[in-house]
Order: C-alpha cells, then sequence, then structure tokens
C-alpha cells in the first residue's frame, strides 16, 4: 500500500462508512419490499414509490449539502444529517400507512447523500492528484461492501423480524455514524476557505458549475455509465426472484459478483493512479464496460432462460470497468472549480441521482419483464455514457489546441 494511502487509511474508512446510508436505506429493504406492501395494503406499484421517493429527495438534497458544507464546514453537515438519519428510521419503522412510510422514506433521502457529497470534498481538501485519486479509490472499495451486505442484512432481519427490525437497523447505523463522526471526523475546510450561505450566492454558484459545458458532458457521462447497473438494483426482486428463482435471503447472488466488481475496479484504478494518465484510465474502464454489456446482451438473445451464474456475472464484469473509470472522472469534475469542489460535488450527485429516480420510477418497471430487455436498456445507457464522454474528449482536445 502506498504511503500516503496508508497514513490516510483510517480516514478512509470514516468516509466510506458516512457514504453506506445512501446503499443502505436502498438495498437493505429491498427483500421485505413484497411483505412491507402487503402489510400496508398496497400494490408492489405503489411500493416503488417508496423507493422513487427517497431518490428523489436524497437527488434534492444533493444540491445543498456540498453548497451548505462549503458555507459552514464539513463536520457539522455529516453531524446533523446522521443524526436526523437515525430519527427518520425510527419514523419508518413506526409508520403504519404508505403515506406515513413515504413521509419519513423522503427525510431519510434528505440526509442520506451528505456522507457521499461531502466526504468527497473533504477528499479534495486534503489531497491533489494521484494521492486523491488513491484515497478515492480506496473509499470506494470499502463502501462497496454496502451494497452486497446490505440486501443480505435486511433478507436475515426481515426473516427473523419481521420488516420494522430493517428500519431500526438503519437508525442504530445513524446513531453510530452520528458518534463516529462526533469523535473522529477532522474538519478538512477551514473559515478563510469558506463561501457566504445566501441563496443568490447559492444560485450564482450552480450556474457558474452547471453552465459549464465540460462539466456536463462529463456529469451526463458517470450518470448513465452507473445507470447501466443501476438498472438492476430496482429490478432485483423481480430479477433474482422471478426470473432466476431465488429465494428473499438470496439476494447475494447478485450483489455479491457486483461488488466484487467495484472493489476489484477500485483497486485497479487506484493502482494506475500516478503510474497511467486520467484520460487512458477511463478508456479502459469503457472497454472493460462494453466487453461486460456486450457478454450479457449476447447471453440473453442466445440462453432459452437466465440461469446462474452467467446470467449475473457480466454484472461483475460491468462494475469492475464502471469502478475503474469513475474515480477518475470524479476528479475531473471536481477539479474544475477548485474553490467550489462541494457545489460541483453535490451538483453532479444531484443529476446522477435524478438518473437513477428515473431508471427506478420509470426504465426499471418497463424492462425488468425479460433479462433480455435489462441487457438491451444497460447496453443503451452504456453507449449513452460513451458519447457524453467522447464529446468532452473532444472539447478538452479543441481547447489544447
Amino acid at each position: 500500500m502506498h504511503a500516503s494511502t496508508r497514513s490516510h487509511f483510517g480516514l478512509a474508512i470514516l468516509l466510506a462508512a458516512l457514504s453506506t446510508l445512501g446503499p443502505f436505506s436502498i438495498d437493505t429493504f429491498l427483500p421485505a419490499m413484497s411483505a412491507i406492501g402487503q402489510s400496508l395494503a398496497v400494490t408492489p406499484l405503489q411500493m416503488q414509490q417508496a423507493l422513487t421517493v427517497y431518490l428523489l429527495s436524497y437527488a434534492v438534497m444533493m444540491l445543498w449539502h456540498g453548497s451548505i458544507s462549503d458555507a459552514v464546514g464539513r463536520r457539522p453537515v455529516v453531524l446533523v444529517t446522521t443524526l436526523l438519519f437515525s430519527l427518520a428510521s425510527i419514523g419508518c419503522a413506526l409508520a403504519d400507512s404508505l403515506g406515513q412510510l413515504l413521509l419519513f422514506r423522503a427525510l431519510q433521502g434528505f440526509c442520506g447523500g451528505a456522507g457521499l457529497v461531502v466526504g468527497r470534498a473533504i477528499i479534495r481538501d486534503k489531497l491533489d492528484g494521484a494521492d486523491a485519486q488513491r484515497l478515492m479509490s480506496q473509499v470506494t472499495m470499502l463502501f462497496s461492501l454496502s451494497p452486497a451486505i446490505a440486501p443480505v442484512v435486511g433478507g436475515w432481519l426481515f426473516g427473523a423480524f419481521g420488516w420494522h427490525s430493517i428500519f431500526v437497523f438503519m437508525a442504530l447505523i445513524g446513531l453510530a455514524l452520528f458518534l463516529m463522526s462526533w469523535f473522529a471526523l477532522p474538519e478538512t475546510h477551514h473559515e478563510s476557505a469558506r463561501q457566504p450561505l445566501k441563496i443568490k450566492y447559492l444560485l450564482a454558484n450552480y450556474w457558474q458549475v452547471g453552465r459549464k459545458r465540460e462539466f456536463q458532458l462529463l456529469t451526463a457521462a458517470v450518470s448513465f455509465n452507473f445507470a447501466g447497473f443501476f438498472l438492476y438494483i430496482p429490478s432485483a426482486p423481480v430479477f433474482l426472484m422471478q426470473h432466476l428463482h431465488l429465494g428473499p435471503g438470496q439476494f447475494l447472488w447478485m450483489f455479491g459478483p457486483a461488488v466484487s466488481g467495484i472493489m476489484f475496479g477500485a483497486y485497479l484504478s487506484g493502482k494506475m493512479a500516478g503510474r497511467v494518465e486520467q484520460k487512458d484510465i477511463v478508456s479502459r474502464g469503457y472497454v472493460v464496460m462494453f466487453i461486460a454489456a456486450g457478454w450479457n446482451l449476447l447471453y440473453n438473445l442466445l440462453a432459452p432462460t437466465a440461469a446462474m451464474p452467467w446470467a449475473v456475472l457480466p454484472l461483475a464484469l460491468y462494475t469492475t470497468g464502471m469502478s475503474i473509470a469513475a474515480p477518475s472522472i470524479t476528479l475531473n469534475l471536481m477539479d474544475q472549480f477548485p474553490s467550489l469542489r462541494g457545489t460541483a460535488s453535490s451538483l453532479q450527485g444531484f443529476f446522477q441521482t435524478m438518473m437513477s429516480s428515473v431508471v427506478a420510477g420509470l426504465i426499471a418497471p418497463l424492462v425488468w419483464g425479460s433479462p433480455l430487455s435489462l441487457a438491451a436498456c444497460m447496453m443503451v445507457m452504456l453507449v449513452l455514457g460513451f458519447v457524453f464522454r467522447m464529446g468532452y474528449r473532444r472539447r478538452v482536445t479543441m481547447a489544447s489546441r
């Protein structure tokens, strides 16, 4: 392990843990969605709103986490959001109607993205260049364990104690992260570098960041890359239980390989940092993603029925390529605005999560009817991501002439 990365390993663990609130809020309750719907007397499509509402509020608040942290510091934002997340989770556990559940899921969403957005800004506050990419990759490796663990934990809790226990567990995670941050999270954004917290000023910052074409192209690229994989997350109950005939406690069969790919890709990205140019790292990531998406599409075209393990192995390869490319793209996004890293991180997170909301609420229900349509949609998302990335490369090339 590189010396500078080793010295920041403790910070990487904490930032990765803070980033787990998002995936835990999404993935832990997936195995119990059907049972929650039956308990609240609502249809599966209505239950899907519990995911969509969370993602929408998550996306909207992502516009503010970074900007608020630019104004008041990183540490206060993390402390307030982890505590509120814990309280919102208790509200979900006590909900006895869909309306109450959606209300507290929205509050979870408002808080769930703070650790991810502020964590990226903390990395760039402390480190530059290859060191920043190594730490970003390390955080990604640790953080990526949560999507594999969350549905397994959710399935076990649901089977042992019922669906309410899943939200109690989320509340305990929020409280634990609050305490960890209270005692171990340093303030990295000092008062001399802070921006005024004024609506007019914030809107001007968002306009400054959002109108830059290079930012738009890179944000679209990383959002579509991620959507190619995220498509399978809201589709997981149908994909695994109906198409692959697995049970509520067997979600690890999909999330395990996919998350292993994320970890391996992040490891490779960290290894290449400082040795390979960022644009070449991203290109290698796309090569791997296209091989995976092509394999997925070809398998589902030729196989009479989807079966384990061939139906999920392409996901592992896809997430490997996605995770090779993502740290470099994310750093490029924030490096365009050195004094507004939190704002840039927020805006990028907002657009990516809005894309995920559209995928969860609209696109996934349209294509989860067959593994082939899921595979075809993955390829479409990847092609769009690649087109936007090539648009960014053309602008950079033209500007350097």
